[in-house]
């Protein structure tokens, strides 16, 4: 490790004037990435702005099928919510397979979508609830929200407050996890609103990031089943190739994990 002026806000607006004030800063939540980075010397930001104290970060509530979950919220406490499984257990039991007890008490559902890795979990889950990401300064779409790998519409200085949604009338979540790391080589979030509209959001296995599959879309709204999806193809040329999976493999998952998606919404 190297020198680094740390700040501890109490406030979204302390954090933003902190961060102002500061020279190359970087927001800091669970630490879940931005740490190991520092100390591998692959970032070396000269202050960190520690965003787990705010109280105004952290919570969840569901009225009337609304959910609105606190960026500083665990992965723990998404996981361990009693009224949010009420409302959507599949988000509660997506949190409860991130990495090991020791990430889901330390990492938040905020520092993970600002963050984007390309395999993490929640990123899924926004695009396909169609979700809400507010921030100290405006309110994006999920899917406007993530522009690509490790990377997001926010601003260096901007900060996620809060992410809401409408819980859905059926969703699940079923993922392909590399065995060592936990990440997923391909997960798939699928969701049926009330009104019979259908989302699925992809994630650990598109070149690009998590992205829609419009196919799997318009196939589940006609038919919710996994038969439904037999004949939807999944297109190689979009998928990731590395040493864990080559494209086939991961466009065949993709597949898979829909399937299992959908069999588990029921």
């Amino acid at each position: 490790m190297y020198e680094v002026n740390y700040h501890r806000a109490t406030s979204v607006e302390e954090a933003a004037a902190l961060f102002a004030k500061a020279g190359d800063a970087k927001f800091v939540a669970g630490g879940q990435t931005l740490i190991p980075t520092m100390k591998q010397h692959l970032a070396a930001p000269s202050d960190l702005v520690d965003l787990r104290h705010i109280t105004a970060l952290k919570g969840i509530t569901v009225s009337g099928g609304q959910v609105t979950i606190g960026a500083g919220t665990t992965h723990a406490e998404v996981a361990g919510s009693a009224q949010l499984r009420s409302a959507c257990a599949a988000i509660c039991d997506l949190a409860g397979h991130i990495g090991d007890p020791a990430v889901r008490h330390m990492g938040t559902l905020g520092g993970s979508i600002a963050n984007n890795d390309p395999a993490a979990d929640y990123p899924a889950a926004m695009v396909a609830l169609n979700a809400a990401i507010r921030t100290n300064k405006r309110t994006l779409a999920a899917e406007d929200f993530f522009t690509g790998l490790f990377e997001t519409a926010l601003e260096a200085d901007e900060i996620i407050v809060s992410v809401s949604f409408q819980a859905p009338a059926k969703c699940a979540y079923a993922k392909f996890p590399n065995p060592a790391s936990r990440y997923a080589m391909a997960g798939v979030f699928v969701a049926r609103g009330t009104d019979g509209s259908v989302r699925v959001g992809v994630t650990g296995a598109g070149s690009s990031g998590v992205f829609r599959h419009s196919g799997m879309e318009r196939a589940l709204a006609a038919n919710w089943s996994t038969g439904a999806l037999d004949n939807v193809s999944v297109d190689e040329n979009m998928m990731l190739s590395d040493i864990h999976g080559d494209a086939a493999y991961r466009a065949n998952l993709v597949k898979v994990m829909a399937k299992r998606a959908v069999a588990a919404a029921g």
